[in-house]
Parts: structure tokens; C-alpha cells; sequence
């Protein structure tokens, strides 16, 4: 048995119910062979792939709190610092009641290679709790969060472990989270990115992941030679990810015709309403079915279906493996062309090796989604230097950040013969930072 598949029937042996763990470990092994080949001795001596598939620690603890009816509910946290070796741990705090071990080891084990790829100094981690923001008050909100981080700020700090924003977890919960961290170091650092702009926060953090995914999108398909202005687009999910990746869409000249959430999707034939998108989900809060009252064109449909739209390019934005065979087929048969991703593993093995096999040009998560951590790592860079620089500055670092990672990708397909398999290329980009640290630094 070779080394690779040594490592991963370890792993499925401890972690048998940790599936999208073992997922995405079982995607990264797969496409770094190249390189294991040409360095196995290296990496079986030094224990290498055992221990970059293994997190330098889990914290999990219990987090009470009082809701508005004056009753105790209590929730469980947790902080997974996977990889340390280039930089602090980096990584969102997802509230939600999905969160669990499995998916924070997932969501910590890709965030190590993301933020390689990004080329700026961060490890990987992930957080969060099964807690649920939805239908809570902001006192209620304010009274999970100070509870969570009176735990949680034991194991954080600026060069320690930086923790963000994600699903569940914007400006008003960091805004919570960092002001009870506030109180209890008596400090006031960068330990939090996505902050408030009267305190420290960058401009571009709400836009940086969607914009950031069309950057890169864009550049995949001019070096294509394939023009997206006039292109048909269906985006998944309707938060920050995907407002924005429609509205740097419409720049682009393209058309997006659908949005998503939980419930069902909206197709508008016509083009998403942007002013309208965003009243309905980032002033009021509301469901997508308030877009079909006020635009009749459009049509609302309950549970999935936005990827068996016709389209030339989709965008997957919402959630992990909501992207299924069954879609990936639809999306062939329709004609796309191209499908990046906008959250972390929205898209399953099997979808991913079909879509790949029918020429259907694809870029990960850990690659296309890279944006929004890129601008967290800007915010901690204008954190230590007491710096606040203009939207143009940061957006244009930005896009700078998204080309470079495609570049980099480009450069590693051509020099392993992978063609278009942007996956692999992801992989061994992110891979060989972060290995190479971990050499230098000896068995730590």
C-alpha cells in the first residue's frame, strides 16, 4: 500500500463518522500524488502527511446563556488550530445548528491550504458553535457571544490565532465578540477580523469573498478565451458570498439569474434585482419569497433546483456538498461552461470528477473563495500598522491576491501536466507552502 492510501485508511479508521472530513482529506491526498512521488521518503521519514491531516488542537467547551424568557440554554463551542506553520491560525466562527466536530475539521483542515494559496502569512483554523442566530434577539445574540468568548479568548490573540466571520457570524455578532474580548484582555488588538470600520475593521471585508470569486472566475475564463460579459449566471445562497458575486457580476456585464436559500430559489429571467436583493435579506432579514411579490416576472420555487437552470457559467455560494451529481449533470447537459466555487466544498467528489471529465472548466473553494480571508489578512496587516486604507487600495490588492492564485495554479498545471485540473493544482500549490514551513521547523 502506498504511502497516500496508508495515511487515509488511517484516518477513515478513527474518524469513520467524520464524512466531510474524510472528504476533503480524501480530495487534497488524491491530488497531491505528484508530489508525494517525488518526495516519498522525505515525507514518510518526517511523518509528514499524519501530521498535516492531523490539527494541533481541538477546544470544545460549553457555552450557558439566558434567552429573553430568563431560561439557562446552553450550547457547545469549539476552536480547531489545525496548522500553524506560515502564520497565526486564521479562520471564521460559524454559528449554526449543523456545526459540529466533523465540519469544523473539514472547514479548518481546507482553510490551512486557502490561506497558503493566498501567499500572505496565516495558518489554518475554524470555529464555532450549534448555536442559532436566526429568530433571536440582539440581546439574546449579545448574551451567546459574550458567553462564547469568555471561553474563547483563552486560546486567541493578534499573533496567536486570528478568528473571522462566517456562516451566522457578521458584523453585529463580531462586533459582540470583540467587545467582550475587549473587556476581559483590557487590550485593544487586531484579534478579530471583519470588524465594524469605527474599529478597526477594512473596507471591502463584506464585499471581499463574492467579488473575489468573479476576479478569479474572470481570469480563468479570459485565459480561456471566453468573454463573460453577456454570459448567464445562477448563483446559490443569497448572502454575503453571493450579493456580492452578483453585483461584481453585473460589473463584469454579466447576467445573474437566480439567488438562493435554505427554502427554495428565485429565477428571474429578467436579471436579479440587486437594490431588491439586498432590501429583502440584509435590511429586513426576510425570505427570498418577498422578491417574487415584488417583481412578477420572476418565479420562486421551494427546496433545490438553481442548478438545473440553464446557464453558461454557476456560482455555488451557499453550503457544503449542495452541488450533486444530479446538478452537475443538468449543469453539462445545459451547456455550462464554467463552475467556480463561492463556499467551502459546495460541490461533491462525484459532481467535481463529472463536471471535470465533460470539460466543464472548475475551480475549488479553497482557490475561488480565497477572497474574503485575503481581505481578513489585509485587515490585520492595517490592524498592526495602524492603517486604514481606501476601498480602491484594499479592492485592488484584492483582485491582485485572486489573479496571483490563478496564476500560480496556471503554472503548477502546466509543470504536472494536469491540464485543467484546477482542483489538483489548488492542492499542490497550498500543499507545498505549508510543507516546506513545516520541514524548516523540524518535528514541532
Amino acid at each position: 500500500m502506498n504511502y497516500i492510501n496508508e495515511v487515509y485508511e488511517n484516518l477513515k479508521n478513527k474518524y469513520a463518522n467524520e464524512v466531510e472530513f474524510l472528504q476533503a482529506v480524501k480530495e487534497v491526498l488524491e491530488s497531491i500524488e505528484p508530489i508525494i512521488a517525488e518526495n516519498e521518503e522525505l515525507y514518510r521519514k518526517n511523518k509528514i502527511l499524519e501530521r498535516i491531516t492531523t490539527p494541533d488542537r481541538i477546544i470544545s467547551f460549553r457555552v450557558p446563556w439566558v434567552n429573553d424568557k430568563g431560561e439557562v440554554e446552553v450550547n457547545m463551542g469549539y476552536r480547531v488550530q489545525w496548522n500553524n506553520a506560515i502564520g497565526p491560525y486564521k479562520g471564521g466562527l460559524r454559528l449554526h445548528p449543523s456545526v459540529n466536530q466533523s465540519i469544523l475539521k473539514f472547514l479548518a483542515f481546507e482553510q490551512t491550504f486557502k490561506n497558503s494559496l493566498t501567499s500572505l502569512p496565516m495558518g489554518g483554523g475554524k470555529g464555532g458553535s450549534d448555536f442559532d442566530p436566526k429568530g433571536k434577539s440582539d440581546r439574546e445574540v449579545m448574551a451567546f457571544c459574550q458567553s462564547f468568548m469568555t471561553e474563547l479568548y483563552k486560546y486567541i490573540g493578534p499573533n496567536r490565532d486570528v478568528p473571522a466571520g462566517d456562516i451566522g457570524v457578521g458584523a453585529r455578532e463580531i462586533g459582540y465578540l470583540y467587545g467582550q474580548y475587549k473587556k476581559i484582555v483590557g487590550n485593544y488588538e487586531g484579534v478579530l477580523t471583519g470588524k465594524g470600520l469605527t474599529y478597526g475593521g477594512s473596507l471591502v471585508r463584506t464585499e471581499a469573498t463574492g467579488y473575489g470569486l468573479l476576479y478569479i472566475t474572470n481570469e480563468l475564463l479570459k485565459n480561456h478565451n471566453i468573454d463573460i460579459k453577456g454570459k448567464t449566471i445562477v448563483i446559490s445562497g443569497a448572502g454575503n458570498v453571493a450579493i456580492y458575486a452578483c453585483e461584481k457580476a453585473m460589473e463584469l456585464g454579466a447576467k445573474v439569474v437566480s439567488v438562493s436559500d435554505s427554502n427554495g430559489y428565485i429565477y428571474d429571467p429578467e436579471g436579479i434585482d440587486l437594490a431588491l436583493l439586498k432590501e429583502i435579506k440584509e435590511v429586513k432579514r426576510a425570505r427570498l419569497t418577498e422578491y417574487k411579490k415584488m417583481r412578477p416576472q420572476s418565479s420562486y420555487h421551494e427546496g433545490k433546483g438553481v442548478f438545473k437552470l440553464k446557464c453558461d457559467i454557476a456560482l455555488p455560494c451557499a453550503t457544503q456538498n449542495e452541488l450533486d451529481l444530479e446538478d452537475a449533470k443538468a449543469l453539462v447537459k445545459n451547456g455550462c461552461l464554467a463552475v467556480c466555487e463561492g463556499a467551502n466544498m459546495p460541490t461533491t467528489l462525484e459532481a467535481t470528477k463529472y463536471l471535470q471529465k465533460h470539460k466543464v472548466l472548475f475551480i475549488p473553494g479553497k482557490a475561488a473563495n480565497a477572497g474574503g480571508v485575503a481581505t481578513s489578512g489585509l485587515e490585520m496587516s492595517q490592524n498592526s500598522l495602524r492603517l486604514s486604507w481606501s476601498f480602491k487600495e484594499v479592492d485592488a490588492r484584492l483582485k491582485e491576491i485572486m489573479i496571483n492564485i490563478y496564476n500560480n495554479m496556471a503554472e503548477v498545471a502546466k509543470k504536472y501536466n494536469l491540464g485543467d485540473d484546477f482542483v489538483a493544482a489548488a492542492n499542490i500549490c497550498g500543499f507545498l507552502k505549508v510543507v516546506e514551513a513545516m520541514l524548516a521547523q523540524g518535528i514541532v
